[in-house]
């Protein structure tokens, strides 16, 4: 107290000092509780508010704050896709002398980009928060920032890494495959609490000095350092080459020639030749457009290509706001054909062909692809196959699935394990066609081999290219109708022969004939194509011809021309079908070109449409105004409510400049600095909510804002899980975003405050007690957790993988990390409010 100064205390809480009264601070705020307790908030008097309305409504911004704090995330990453993008050109040899091969590679390695721009982007709130919180304290420690650092470590590593595990499709498994970067970041993860711990309770304890914060500043750099060093194999033997996804098609030709020669959208990039084959598979569709075309092929090329954790995260946001997905949307329709192209053995299929080792394991598959039986048949057998390693006892299981043939009515299920001994290498299953003396048109089912449950019987067999089969039963009350696929079909006029097919539906019984003849329109023969007529022949249970006409190629510019092929006279009891003459449209090449470049040029817009940032102001706008981005057409219900709880979001960051200016750095920093004035604000919200409901900072902390921004992280963890074939993108990135939380989040503030209560001649002062606590638990935990994924990768029991496996072995594992989340939360909770105070006196 300063001298001369007549201090007197009144009997109602104030004071009279030199004759003016002065009101204390605490009796200012009796009756308004928790006021004090943020920078920016409360914004006006809620001096009459009731605590519990308050509570709630403090509960219902920061709920609100944690969805606009993902979608700026949402744009933050849509800017370090763009910067993380550039690729340069290598120039490769290749067969054409005068056209050497291109391929583009990325400037950003993998590693770097994850463990820097990547991290900073899902951790950036984390990492803010801690540095507002001692701008805020001017320059003192708090307990909300440092508790959200571990807190979200712990969420991140144990929930995150359990629902990863539990969560694989029933049967699959998930391997991390960049182990060497993943052995790196876990090591820096454990290393980086331990640090901290050595920080606040052993070298200073309660106090961080100067050289303290600058080593954990150093160790960022380092990690980056050794995990590109790992990833660029300078510690051991190279990793195998990574054959990414790629979309191959199926067996139009002999299955393992066309496979091995025809490769589609290689290295997930649109493929010319590819998209002509695939556009005349879709055509085989009735009433796809070429829109529908284009929309399929944008689907199956974001299939194909390899995605980072940030394009998982993204999707994730989206979903939980009704913006636009970073997935293909297809309807219903397309869908069903997506389906069917996928999973029909003799369709193009999504993903790799099963790499075939001989050397090291039984191969099982079916004989054929597809055989057609009577109906009458009764029983036929079906042969199964074992090639490669035979001097072992495997079995598999084969079961029938529905197609148009439905069980019990068509056919007699399967579900049956077939088990070879040693040295057998072919087997038989025997089907039975039921039958109904009911006409009926041609029908199909199919049998499917696949892999036991059971680990130990999975080892040492694998399934071949030929794991399904198409049964398709005849029709054997008729000798059938005979009839084109299709009424047009066209060709461009340098391939050689058109091939025309003809089909034999609905019956096959017997020898049959019928005769074609070729109608001279604007296409000439002898000028255009060499016409005239044949005869076809359709033996017993046979249901496909074809028929050949050579087209002329006179290399001269000319327009479209046709002529028809009509089908007459068949014998043998067969009629003629709906469908008895069909068009042959010749177009030049230069036409099929235009129509093949504007089909690219459709695909690419819908592929363009999925990615995960904006080009233009236009384009932002556009999708924050509408629900699902525009796509209305598969937008859901939960689509519009989810739209319409962040539409204000939306539109006030529509206004951050696009990720295109300036190569995405502007809207780096633009987007930066709104998660942190949103960061500000959740800490408030978080500060005054916790203290209206008794909570203390550092509960708070590990809870409620943990949860609230791990939550995108989940979901794309999850969905990164399911969706690729690695684990590496779902939980390889936890322990080194983990690490960057400290280097970063604890690092910079507390060099920082450091620096700056060093000028003040004051030492920086942190609470050894709850933090040092906090973060000893979870050190101990996270070597148990990260033990748990390594065993279960060596570990037979586990499947030998980090995630999936057989169900009690990883739900029990999953179980057990969820347990060790809680035990963390509760021990870190009880310590805070003191039950542990023999700890805080050690």
């Amino acid at each position: 107290m300063e001298a001369g100064l007549d201090v007197k205390a009144e009997d109602d809480g104030s004071y009279l000092i030199n004759n003016e009264t002065y009101i204390s601070k605490n009796l200012v705020y009796r009756d308004y509780e928790c006021a004090d307790r943020g920078m920016l908030l409360p914004l006006w008097s809620e001096y009459t508010w009731p605590s519990e309305l308050r509570a709630f409504l403090y509960l219902l911004g920061l709920l609100y704050c944690f969805l606009g704090v993902a979608i700026i995330a949402d744009i933050f990453m849509g800017s370090i896709e763009k910067i993380t993008s550039k690729t340069r050109k290598v120039y490769l040899t290749s067969e054409k002398e005068d056209e050497p091969e291109i391929i583009e590679v990325r400037i950003w390695s993998d590693a770097v980009a994850n463990l820097t721009l990547m991290a900073l982007g899902s951790s950036a709130p984390e990492i803010l928060l801690s540095i507002i919180e001692i701008i805020g304290l001017n320059f003192d420690s708090g307990e909300l920032g440092p508790g959200t650092i571990v807190g979200s470590a712990a969420f991140n590593l144990f929930v995150i890494s359990a629902v990863c595990v539990m969560f694989i499709p029933k049967g699959e498994i998930r391997r991390i495959k960049d182990i060497k970067v993943f052995a790196v970041t876990a090591v820096f993860s454990v290393v980086a609490y331990l640090w901290l711990l050595i920080i606040v309770v052993v070298v200073s304890p309660g106090e961080v000095e100067i050289w303290e914060a600058v080593v954990t500043l150093v160790l960022f750099p380092a990690l980056v350092l050794l995990a590109w060093l790992a990833e660029k194999n300078f510690f051991g033997v190279p990793n195998k080459t990574d054959t990414s996804k790629q979309i191959e098609l199926g067996n139009f030709q002999p299955a393992d020639k066309f496979l091995r020669e025809k490769q589609y959208f290689r290295d997930g990039r649109l493929d010319r030749e590819g998209l002509v084959a695939f556009i005349k598979e879709v055509k085989n569709y009735p009433g796809l457009t070429d829109e529908d075309a284009a929309v399929l092929a944008a689907s199956k090329l974001v299939e194909s290509q390899s995605h980072s954790r940030m394009w998982y995260r993204v999707g994730a946001v989206r979903s939980m706001t009704g913006g636009r997905k970073t997935q293909p949307q297809i309807s219903y329709k397309l869908k069903e054909v997506y389906n069917a192209m996928n999973e029909h053995p003799e369709a193009p299929t999504v993903g790799e062909v099963p790499k075939v080792m001989p050397h090291k394991n039984a191969i099982i598959d079916f004989h054929s692809a597809s055989c057609a039986v009577m109906e009458n048949i009764g029983k036929f057998q079906v042969s199964i196959c074992r090639s490669g390693k035979t001097d072992s006892r495997v079995s598999v299981r084969v079961e029938t699935i529905d197609g148009t043939a439905t069980v019990d009515q068509d056919y007699v299920p399967i579900n049956e394990i077939i088990t070879f001994e040693s040295g057998e290498t072919e087997k038989f299953i025997d089907v039975e066609i039921i039958n109904d003396n009911q006409w009926e048109p041609d029908e199909e089912f199919f049998l499917k081999i696949s892999l036991l449950m059971d680990q130990e019987q999975r080892e040492g067999v694998q399934l071949g290219r030929i794991s399904i089969m198409e049964i398709t039963i005849l029709n054997d009350d008729e000798p059938g109708l005979v009839m084109f696929q299709k009424r047009g079909f066209l060709v461009k006029e340098s391939i050689g022969s058109a091939v025309i097919p003809v089909v034999r539906k609905n019956g096959a019984d017997g020898e049959i004939t019928v005769k074609w003849r070729t109608i001279d329109k604007s296409a000439l023969s002898g000028r255009d194509f060499k016409g005239g007529e044949g005869e076809l022949t359709f033996k017993h249970t046979e249901t496909l011809q074809n028929i050949e006409i050579p087209i002329i190629d006179d290399m001269t510019p000319e327009k479209d021309e046709h002529f028809e092929i009509e089908l007459f006279d068949p014998e043998g009891g067969a009629k003629l079908g709906q469908i008895n003459r069909t068009a042959v449209t010749i177009t030049n090449d230069d036409d099929f070109n235009n129509v093949l470049t504007n089909m690219m040029r459709m695909t690419n817009a819908n592929v363009h449409a999925l990615q995960v940032h904006h080009e233009t102001y236009v384009s932002q706008i556009k999708d924050a105004l509408n629900v699902n981005g525009g796509d209305i057409e598969n937008a859901t219900g939960m689509d519009y409510v989810l739209h319409f709880l962040t539409f204000g979001w939306k539109i006030i960051f529509a206004l951050v400049p696009p990720p295109s200016i300036l190569g995405g750095w502007l809207c780096f920093f633009v987007s930066l600095g709104v998660i942190g004035l949103l960061t500000a604000i959740v800490g408030d919200l978080a500060s005054i909510f916790g203290c209206l409901v008794g909570l203390k900072d550092a509960v708070t902390a590990i809870t409620f804002v943990a949860l609230g921004t791990s939550l995108p992280d989940t979901f794309a963890s999850k969905t990164a899980a399911v969706q690729e074939k690695h684990a590496d993108n779902a939980i390889g990135n936890v322990t080194g975003s983990n690490s960057v939380n400290v280097f970063l989040g604890l690092g910079l503030p507390w060099f920082i405050a450091a620096v700056v209560n060093f000028v003040r001649a004051k030492p920086f002062l942190v609470a050894k007690g709850n933090l040092g606590f906090s973060v000893g638990l979870f050190t101990g935990l996270s070597v148990l957790t990260i033990g748990i994924l390594m065993a279960r990768r060596v570990l037979a029991v586990f499947g030998k993988a980090e995630l999936g496996g057989p169900p009690v072995p990883r739900y029990l594992s999953g179980a057990v990390m969820i347990c060790l989340w809680l035990i963390y939360v509760l021990f870190s909770s009880f310590q805070t409010y003191g039950y542990f105070d023999s700890v805080e006196k050690v």
